[in-house]
């Protein structure tokens, strides 16, 4: 039996696809139809905001529909976080809420400092640009909308970190990526920064594992690699892990 320890897991818009909502840097993926520089930089939301706003509010449409719920490997991980006695903390760079969802269906942590982090932002909500407050956000914005805290119209804006600007959380995740005894790394191009460049912080000190449907250019830089659907690859690392540790 393998003593717990302490976990950073970080997912990307793969885990995310099985339950039908599109990847970024795929060859059809969203980035291949619409120009990051129009929909996602502060420069494209003051040059043109009604569009910014509409391509959010189709995102967020979508997120809306029935079909679109948590699937298998969301539910392994919220049930790791549910049963594992040393901290998870689960880092997503997807804006979606597949992984809140598939939390409250598990229920709370075992331990009381595993937390979910959203380090680019959140689609469900909305931040305001003139008193900095955020809400819970799920229909749609556009120049006419009020803040609910100061009352002024058209400062809401998504809640996402846009190219240029910091993600957040970083500290909160530098520090557990400094503690963790494994770093797993989920449905992720490995492409972009920080996010990128977490297994390099790690190597010869905690293991490494990624997890995606194929090699990535950071595949060279893991301990272990394992390739093929989110679905079938999560679920049985999460009994293996759980199973090897007693838990």
């Amino acid at each position: 039996m393998t003593a717990p320890f302490p976990i950073v897991i970080l997912t990307g818009a793969g885990i995310s696809r099985e339950s039908g909502l599109a990847t970024f840097r795929d060859p059809d993926g969203i980035w291949a139809k619409v120009r990051i520089e129009d929909v996602a930089t502060p420069q494209a939301f003051a040059r043109d905001p009604a569009r910014v706003q509409a391509f959010y509010n189709a995102r967020r449409a979508q997120l809306r529909d029935a079909a679109i719920r948590p699937n298998a490997a969301h539910l392994a991980l919220a049930g790791l976080a549910a049963r594992w006695p040393e901290p998870v903390l689960l880092v997503t760079q997807n804006v979606d809420d597949l992984h809140d969802r598939a939390a409250a269906e598990a229920g709370p942590p075992a331990h009381p400092d595993s937390a979910l982090l959203h380090m680019h932002g959140e689609l469900l909500k909305a931040r305001c640009l003139r008193c900095d407050a955020v809400h819970a956000w799920a229909d749609d914005l556009s120049a006419t909308t009020a803040c609910p805290a100061c009352g002024e119209a058209g400062g809401l804006r998504p809640h996402i970190v846009w190219f240029g600007e910091i993600p957040l959380g970083m500290d909160r995740i530098e520090d557990a990526l400094s503690r963790c005894g494994l770093f797993v790394s989920i449905g992720t191009s490995g492409q972009v920064w920080p996010a990128a460049g977490f297994v390099a912080q790690l190597r010869g000190r905690a293991r490494s594992l990624e997890l995606n449907l194929e090699p990535t250019e950071g595949t060279r830089l893991f301990d272990e690699a394992r390739h093929g659907p989110a679905t079938q690859l999560v679920p049985d690392f999460v009994a293996t892990l759980l199973r090897g540790a007693g838990a």
